[in-house]
């Protein structure tokens, strides 16, 4: 009795270390099924008793009926999961692929509603399974559709939406292939889904166009294996044309640890082959197991037959090439060229080695001739290089004889005393870094300005020209020396000029503090932007252009606008931006004028005839903006002006102004600067004042409120009278300007209209 106690203990003994080896999780029986139809099915996975399948990972064929009875034989074997066919398993990947229900809902004729009795969930909560979020993406189909997908309805951590419209006319114009909106929509899902379902937006229905597009639908799917079809969204056949499913990518793992806490519980320890690696998911908890470079075979079979087996890859030359001597090694292989050769073996076929004698007569005939090409290569880049001088040279001798720079140089020997310098070609490629984008500080219609230091160390800004008319550069010098005569403390100065360049460059003083422009829309800070301080700035910019209009050669600005009005650094202005307006291209004659929308004169968008008063008018667009904090043109493209035209008909000028200013104390003033501006917003140039005028105003108002007192406002006078305050605050448009080169002559008279309501 006892003998045979012993010998079931010992056949027990041999049993358990098959199926349970010392260390390591338990390994299937060798009589486990591993093929379903044309799917292999690897361990962790199987098919039959338990012990054929780690937990988790037991699948059925449809081999067999429920009771066991064999089926057709013509019936089509399948591996599935939860009802759900798997395609096929990756061990490397720690993925598998699975059919996917197409969801639909369709517009009943009949009814006149939408049947959505077509949808669909899948679950594999507390599985090792979930959606890949790499590879899957929800797509929804239709022409007027809105579908969602979710997890859980009792534990809803995740809701989104898809929306996919067409129209009739998108039928022939959308390419096929072109999933991004019009007639179909894909969105991706997050990490971790398990469990998912679909549904539809009912209130989204195909009822005004079934006649052209009935159903809708809705998937998850692998996105690489979808290609839409324009005619998936115009008819009924795209769930038949693929069979009702579409492939669905699921990530698996095994267990809920990474792999550092996995290796120390031996017992369910799944990589068990001698070499498997173990690699921790990316999508959810656990990890997989892989062989690593070298081997092949199941990382989780203990059996050093089947687990991860060294690949003799000299048996395979076509993927591991060797082009020498091949010699197999414990996870890869050396390749290597035999005696007498040499090379790289696994790149290209190995070469006779030359004798030495060879060798030497070989290398002083490379040695000459390399030697001889680097010579004759030397003295072609030298010849190269010359003439290269020689043509920049002459291109900057011809640039300074056309913008007459011969005649300016002749001129300032005759006016000794004027402070006025010509910069050569390297001293601004120097200043301006070879006029690098990043030494870029503004852009307009009339050239790019960039800032630098000239040969003093002096901080300046630099003006690059656009081209200019050929007819009349010579004029150019000439009146760039009377620029150099514009001497006003609120003007930018002119230092010098550079003409050795295509288009001529300028050189001004820096002026730090920004813009105007900057102040009023862009600075956080409302204590910079006082009535004192934007009177202030007015009155010192009127002034400005008044000096440039009575200069002994009148200076018409053409481009006045809060962004072409620097502060220095105690907020004085300094208006910029003229110089190269001087001299008119051909293209601007030709094709009209140039200038910013919203501060354009419309009497000369009609004629373009620019004078004073064109200035004077785009001054007042700059009064109402210091005065309301609205821009010039709002981003539905309605003027300044016009608004104010507006309000003032209608009695609301009051709600126009900036609430930052906008108190009883400073409502005359405002009212007085107002009426100023639409003085100089007048239709008719004639009925402008003068800029000089308008300066004095300007200064008159900006002294009492400097002497904290609005006494001497009566000596003014005003015909807008102050209103009580309206607690409508005005709507502020911070759009940025839109400034062009030229307006074309077509679009001349729509514009003036609309700038001069």
């Amino acid at each position: 009795m006892q003998l045979s106690h012993l010998l079931l203990a010992v056949l027990w003994l041999a049993a358990a270390a098959v199926l349970l080896p010392a260390g390591g999780v338990r390994q299937p029986s060798s009589n486990c099924q591993r093929k379903c139809g044309e799917v292999d099915i690897p361990y962790p996975f199987g098919i039959g008793p338990d012990d054929c399948a780690l937990s988790g990972f037991i699948l059925r064929c449809n081999n067999t009926a429920e009771g066991g009875r064999l089926m057709k034989p013509f019936v089509s074997f399948k591996p599935y999961i939860n009802h759900v066919d798997v395609l096929s398993i990756s061990l490397l990947q720690g993925q598998a692929r699975m059919d996917s229900h197409i969801s639909s809902t369709c517009y009943d004729t009949i009814s006149h509603e939408m049947d959505d009795s077509d949808s669909w969930r899948l679950n594999f909560t507390n599985t090792p399974y979930r959606f890949s979020d790499t590879s899957n993406r929800f797509t929804v189909i239709g022409c007027q559709t809105l579908a969602y997908i979710q997890d859980n309805n009792n534990n809803r951590k995740y809701m989104s939406g898809c929306v996919a419209m067409c129209q009739e006319s998108d039928l022939t114009t959308v390419p096929n292939g072109s999933c991004s909106g019009i007639g179909c929509c894909q969105t991706a899902i997050p990490k971790g889904m398990q469990y998912y379902e679909v549904t539809f937006d009912m209130s989204f229905n195909t009822s005004q166009i079934y006649n052209f597009s009935a159903c809708s639908y809705a998937v998850l799917t692998d996105s690489s294996d979808f290609r839409f079809q324009m005619r998936y969204a115009t008819s009924n056949d795209f769930s038949p044309t693929n069979n009702g499913r579409l492939p669905l990518s699921v990530d698996w793992a095994i267990g809920n640890e990474t792999c550092e806490l996995a290796r120390k519980k031996l017992d369910t320890y799944a990589c068990a082959s001698k070499n498997s690696k173990c690699v921790d998911s990316s999508n959810g908890p656990g990890y997989i197991c892989n062989c690593p470079e070298g081997y092949d075979g199941n990382p989780y079979l203990q059996d050093p037959a089947q687990g991860c087996i060294d690949i003799d890859e000299c048996k395979d030359p076509n993927k591991y090439p060797c082009h020498g001597t091949c010699r197999n090694k414990e996870g890869g292989f050396d390749c290597f060229c035999p005696p007498g050769t040499r090379g790289n073996a696994t790149m290209g076929p190995c070469i006779k080695m030359m004798t030495k004698q060879v060798r030497i007569a070989i290398g002083i005939c490379a040695t000459v001739f390399f030697v001889l090409i680097i010579l004759l290569g030397l003295q072609w880049i030298k010849h190269k290089k010359r003439i290269i001088r020689q043509d920049l040279i002459s291109k900057r001798d011809a640039y300074f004889r056309q913008h007459g720079g011969q005649l300016l140089v002749d001129m300032m020997k005759i006016e000794n005393n004027i402070k006025f310098k010509l910069y050569c070609l390297e001293e601004i490629e120097l200043a301006t870094n070879n006029f690098d984008d990043k030494e870029i500080i503004g852009q307009g219609g009339q050239g790019t300005v960039y800032r630098g230091y000239d040969l003093d160390n002096n901080l300046v800004a630099i003006k690059k020209c656009k081209r200019i008319d050929e007819n009349r550069m010579t004029e150019f010098g000439q009146e760039l020396l009377i620029l150099s005569r514009v001497t006003h403390k609120n003007i930018v100065k002119l230092l010098g000029c550079s003409l050795h360049f295509e288009a001529p460059v300028l050189v001004y003083e820096f002026v730090p503090n920004k813009t105007l422009h900057y102040l009023i829309h862009v600075h956080d800070q409302p204590s910079m932007r006082t009535l004192e301080i934007r009177l202030k700035i007015a009155a010192e910019s009127a002034e400005a252009l008044a000096y440039l209009h009575t200069h002994n050669h009148p200076i018409f600005h053409g481009d006045v606008k809060s962004a072409n009005i620097l502060l220095a650094h105690d907020l004085s202005a300094k208006v910029s931006d003229f110089g190269c307006s001087l001299i008119r291209s051909d293209e601007e004659n030709l094709h009209g004028v140039k200038g910013t929308m919203g501060y354009l004169d419309p009497e000369y968008l009609l004629n373009f005839n620019l004078t004073d008063k064109s200035d004077v008018y785009s001054f007042g667009v700059v009064l109402l903006e210091l005065v309301t904090r609205r821009r010039a043109l709002s981003k539905d493209k309605e003027s300044l002006v016009s608004v104010f035209k507006d309000a003032v008909k209608e009695g609301k000028l009051v709600e126009l102004v900036d609430p930052e200013i906008a108190d009883h104390d400073n409502m005359e003033v405002i009212c007085k600067v107002a009426e100023l501006a639409n003085q100089c917003l007048a239709i008719t140039g004639a009925s402008r004042p003068i800029m000089r005028h308008v300066a004095e105003k300007l200064r008159r108002l900006v002294r009492p409120i400097m002497l904290h007192g609005t006494e001497e406002l009566n000596n003014v006078g005003s015909q807008f009278p102050v209103q009580a305050w309206s607690s409508t605050n005005a709507a502020y448009d911070y759009t940025g300007e839109q400034t062009s080169d030229y307006y074309s002559q077509k679009k001349k008279a729509a514009m003036s209209v609309e700038f001069a309501r």
